[in-house]
C-alpha cells in the first residue's frame, strides 16, 4: 500500500443536498455512500477472554465504560485500530481494533495485538497510547507516553516508547525506548513516521514542554533532539499543544509542519534535515494563522486538514497553495456539534474518515454514561 493520495483524493464529491456558509467559503455536505455510514459508539465496550473477567476488572475498578475514549485512528481495509490514552482509571486496553465493515451496529474493541500488551505497570506492554500510525508497509506505529490518569493524578508507569507492530501478524517488530532523549518534563503528543529516499525509517515525536522535536534513525538505532528556535513560541500563553504533520511532495520528498496551539504562526521544515539534525536558519516561517488551529491529520500527501479550536468545522488546506484562508476549503461539519480529533484516509473506500466525540465533556468529566464517539465520512469538495 503506498501512503499518496494525490490522485485518489484529487476528485470532488457530488449529489450534495444543501450548502451553509463558513468564514471559508462555501460548505457542501455529500451524501455518504451506503457501505460508510457512521459508526457511533458511547464509552467503551471490550471483547473480554470471559464473563468473569470483565466482572473482575470491573469490581476492581480496572473498567470504567465511562472513562474511555478514542482519540486517535488508523484504517487498513475493514479494521480501525484506535488509541485509547488512560486520560482515567478503568481504561483496561490503550490500543484496540474494530470492524468498519458495512452493516456493523456495534463496537466492541479487542485489545491489539493482545491483553498482555495491555497490562499497567509492566514496562514490556503497553501504558498510554496517544498517537499511532500506519506506514507503507502496513506496520503499524505507536506512542506511548508511559503515564496514566493524566487527568486525575498522573503517575509515570514507565518511560516512553515508540512500538511497532506487524498488522499482518501481530508481531512486535521494533521498541524505541525515548528514555534518553526525553526528561521529566516532557509532554510527548504526537508521531510521525517517515522513509528517506534510500528506504531509511526515521521517527518523529513532538515534545510540547521542551520545545522540540524528537528524531529517531530506526536504521542507526539511535536518536536525537532538535530544540526548535524560540519564535516557534512567540506570543503562546503556555506551551500547550505542539502539531506535527508530515506532507508528501509528488517528487518524493517530504517536509514537516508544525505549531503550538496558543501561537500565531505555522512552520514547516524539510525532512532531509530534520533528519540530518541541522534546523538552525532552515525553519521556514509559513505566515500567521487566522486562528487557533487544531492540526487534526493529513491525506498522506499534500493536504493538512484542521478545525478552529471549539469549531465543528473541517477544513482542507493544500499546501501546494500559499497559507492563506482563501486556500482554506471546508470539507466537514460535524451535524451533532462533536469535535474531530483525527482525519485519516480510508483507501479502500477511496475516501477520508474523521474520528468525533464530546471530547471537551470529556475533559470536564461530564459524560454520563461515556462519551458519544463517532467514526464518520468526510464531505464536501476535496
Amino acid at each position: 500500500m503506498r501512503l499518496h493520495l494525490a490522485v485518489i483524493l484529487s476528485f470532488c464529491l457530488v449529489g450534495w443536498a444543501r450548502s451553509q456558509g463558513t468564514k471559508y467559503g462555501l460548505w457542501t455536505p455529500d451524501r455518504a455512500h451506503s457501505d460508510s455510514q457512521p459508526i457511533q459508539w458511547t464509552g467503551g465496550q471490550f471483547e473480554f477472554p470471559c464473563a468473569s473477567t470483565k466482572s473482575l476488572f470491573k469490581s476492581s475498578g480496572k473498567f470504567i465504560p465511562k472513562n474511555v475514549i478514542a482519540t486517535r485512528a488508523q484504517l487498513i481495509g475493514d479494521t480501525i485500530y484506535l488509541a485509547l490514552p488512560r486520560y482515567r482509571k478503568g481504561v483496561p486496553a490503550t490500543l484496540v481494533k474494530t470492524s468498519v465493515k458495512p452493516g456493523t451496529c456495534s463496537t466492541t474493541f479487542k485489545p491489539y495485538p493482545c491483553w498482555d500488551l495491555q497490562e499497567e505497570g509492566n514496562c514490556k506492554a503497553l501504558q498510554s497510547v496517544v498517537d499511532l500510525v500506519v506506514d507503507q508497509n502496513e506496520v503499524l506505529w505507536v506512542l506511548d507516553t508511559g503515564i496514566v490518569n493524566t487527568l486525575e493524578t498522573p503517575v509515570r508507569k514507565c518511560p516512553p516508547k515508540v512500538v511497532a507492530m506487524s498488522v499482518k501478524t501481530g508481531k512486535v517488530l521494533k521498541t524505541v525506548s525515548l528514555e534518553g532523549l526525553t526528561s521529566s518534563s516532557s509532554r510527548l503528543q504526537y508521531l510521525v513516521v517517515d522513509y528517506a529516499p534510500d528506504g531509511g525509517c526515521f521517527v518523529y515525536v513532538s515534545d510540547a514542554a521542551n520545545r522540540a522535536i524528537i528524531v529517531y534513525n530506526l536504521q542507526a538505532d539511535r536518536g536525537f533532539r532538535v530544540v526548535l528556535p524560540k519564535a516557534v513560541t512567540a506570543g503562546c500563553r503556555s506551551r500547550d499543544v505542539l502539531y506535527i504533520a508530515l506532507i508528501r511532495r509528488d517528487c518524493g520528498s517530504t517536509e514537516l509542519y508544525f505549531t503550538y496551539l496558543s501561537t500565531n504562526k505555522l512552520f514547516s521544515l524539510k525532512s532531509e534535515y530534520l533528519r540530518s539534525g541541522v534546523a538552525d536558519g532552515r525553519i521556514l516561517d509559513l505566515g500567521k494563522k487566522p486562528s487557533r488551529m487544531v492540526i487534526i491529520g493529513t491525506d498522506n500527501g499534500s493536504a493538512i486538514f484542521f478545525r478552529n479550536e471549539g469549531d465543528a468545522e473541517v477544513y482542507r488546506w493544500d499546501t501546494n497553495s500559499t497559507f492563506a484562508e482563501a486556500n482554506f476549503k471546508p470539507v466537514y461539519r460535524s451535524q451533532t456539534c462533536q469535535l474531530v480529533t483525527h482525519a485519516v484516509p480510508d483507501y479502500k473506500r477511496n475516501t477520508m474518515r474523521v474520528l468525533q466525540s464530546n471530547f471537551p465533556d470529556y475533559m470536564q468529566n461530564r459524560v454520563g454514561c461515556g462519551a458519544i464517539q463517532q467514526l464518520g465520512l468526510m464531505q464536501g469538495c476535496w
